[in-house]
């Protein structure tokens, strides 16, 4: 099982919540507020909600190498205006067709889909924008480094990717473990995997450090979409702040539907026990990393 954690639930959170508010300040200062609706749909997607726990994967895989914050901080905020802008078009009409997140109407309802689909487009920009840019690293082939990693992991060979094949499973069921698991490791794991892996890109770290993160993030992936799917099945719509019950409704194929609610718990479990094992080599300065597993196993939205 690997190393247990030595940090409270407590300490967690605050760490959490003062790598949310960093993020969310850099967000802030970075996305533009001209008083159109497309600066005004950016900010609504991107400000004042989430864990922010991909940019906190960032800010924690650097710490593990005296990185310091602020580039971190940067890397970070990239890879929000990733994630926002794939969950601004995930909740289009044409996709998931969803009306709430975060507790809030999608940006499509507050302002309408020809805005929602420009404000994610933008956001996306923004992403390489800041990554490409001095403040993430003074090094230009660092910089080139983490724009292809996380290129990757958003493009067709990721997330998106990820995501088509997920569309494509609703005409034709995907009923395996190993089809289920391709695509919510490109889906979900892939932004989680840049994540842990942006940390030693910014120190130019050891491939066997850069490689014990990337085992780390992969378990750490599973776990959280099969936290989520236990979610969609069991948590409630004020709970989770979105709608559940709608991959059960679409009939797509999840970790639950696969294995029952129990054996996904059981897995659950199983992934966490794996994320934090991968994390041995670096000892007790990753049990921040160790709580994040745990964090991820038990999160109730």
């Amino acid at each position: 099982m690997g190393t247990v954690s030595a940090m409270t639930n407590a300490q967690f959170h605050a760490a959490l919540a003062d790598a949310a508010e960093g993020v969310e300040g850099t967000l802030a200062a970075v996305l533009p507020s001209t008083g159109d609706d497309l600066s005004a749909a950016m900010r609504h997607a991107a400000l004042g909600g989430g864990k922010r726990l991909r940019p906190f994967l960032v800010i924690e895989s650097a710490r593990l190498f005296d990185v310091s914050r602020n580039p971190a901080l940067v890397v970070g905020a990239a890879l929000e205006c990733v994630h926002c802008y794939s969950l601004v078009h995930d909740d289009l009409p044409a996709m998931d067709d969803d009306a709430l997140r975060r507790g809030r109407p999608t940006v499509h309802i507050a302002f309408d889909e020809a805005t929602a689909i420009l404000a994610g487009d933008a956001l996306l920009t923004l992403a390489f924008e800041l990554i490409a840019g001095p403040d993430a690293h003074p090094n230009g082939d660092v910089r080139a480094n983490l724009a292809l990693a996380l290129a990757r992991a958003a493009g067709h060979h990721g997330m998106v990717g990820g995501q088509a094949l997920d569309l494509a499973a609703e005409t034709m069921p995907v009923t395996d473990e190993a089809g289920i698991t391709a695509i919510q490791s490109r889906k979900t794991g892939a932004l989680i995997r840049f994540a842990c892996e942006a940390g030693a890109i910014l120190a130019d770290a050891p491939s066997t450090q850069r490689a014990a993160l990337v085992t780390y993030a992969e378990h750490l992936g599973l776990a959280f979409q099969i936290a989520d799917d236990l979610l969609d099945v069991a948590g409630t719509t004020d709970m989770v702040g979105k709608a559940t019950g709608k991959d059960s409704d679409a009939g797509k194929a999840t970790f639950v539907s696969l294995f029952g609610i129990d054996g996904a718990r059981s897995r659950l479990q199983a992934e966490t026990n794996s994320a934090v094992a991968a994390l041995d080599p670096f000892g007790p300065d990753a049990d921040i990393m160790r709580a994040a597993a745990r964090f991820v196993m038990e999160r109730k939205s």
